[in-house]
C-alpha cells in the first residue's frame, strides 16, 4: 500500500469530470460504507458519529447529490492507478454542513468497472502521552483539511 511520503498529492480543488465519475460508480458503495461505519462505531464509541445522533441513514447520506455534495477532491498517482481523495457533505443534526472524507482507487486502463472504495477517515485526535484519543470525529467540518489517510 502506497504511503503519504510516497504518492504527492495534488492541491485541493472542485472535482474534476473525472473525479465526479469514479465516485458516481461507488455512490451506492460509499453510501453503504458510511452507514455501517456509523453503525459498528455506535456500538464502541458513539462519539464517532455524534453528528449524526438522532437522525436517520437517509437523513445522514439518502440526499447526497454528487454535483452539489461532492466539494473538494485531491489524487495523487501510484503504480497501480490513481487514488483519490474526496471531501462529500453529508446530513448532520446540528446547523452547520458536515463532510466525511473518503479515499477510493482507480486503476489504470480498466474501465469503470474496477474502481474501487478504500476508506472513510474516522478521526481518533488531540492524544494524551499515553496514545488515547480524546476526540472522535468521522464528520468533518469545513475547514478540516482533505489530507492522506490510510484507514
Amino acid at each position: 500500500m502506497a504511503s503519504k511520503e510516497q504518492v504527492q498529492l495534488n492541491a485541493p480543488h472542485a472535482p474534476k469530470p473525472r473525479a465526479l465519475e469514479a465516485f458516481g460508480i461507488l455512490l451506492p458503495t460509499i453510501r453503504l460504507e458510511i452507514m455501517k461505519s456509523r453503525h459498528d462505531w455506535d456500538k464502541h464509541e458513539p462519539k464517532m458519529w455524534s453528528r449524526a445522533t438522532g437522525i436517520s441513514d437517509h437523513d445522514l447520506v439518502g440526499n447526497i447529490d454528487l454535483q452539489q455534495d461532492l466539494v473538494e477532491v485531491r489524487s495523487g498517482d501510484v503504480s497501480y492507478g490513481t487514488i483519490i481523495f474526496g471531501k462529500l457533505r453529508v446530513g448532520t443534526n446540528d446547523d452547520e454542513e458536515g463532510f466525511v472524507h473518503i479515499r477510493i482507487h482507480d486503476p489504470p486502463n480498466a474501465g469503470d468497472e474496477d474502481v474501487m472504495f478504500h476508506s472513510i477517515w474516522t478521526d481518533e485526535g488531540n492524544k494524551d502521552e499515553m496514545e488515547r484519543p480524546a476526540t472522535w470525529n468521522a464528520i468533518q467540518w469545513r475547514n478540516t483539511p482533505l489530507d492522506w489517510f490510510n484507514e
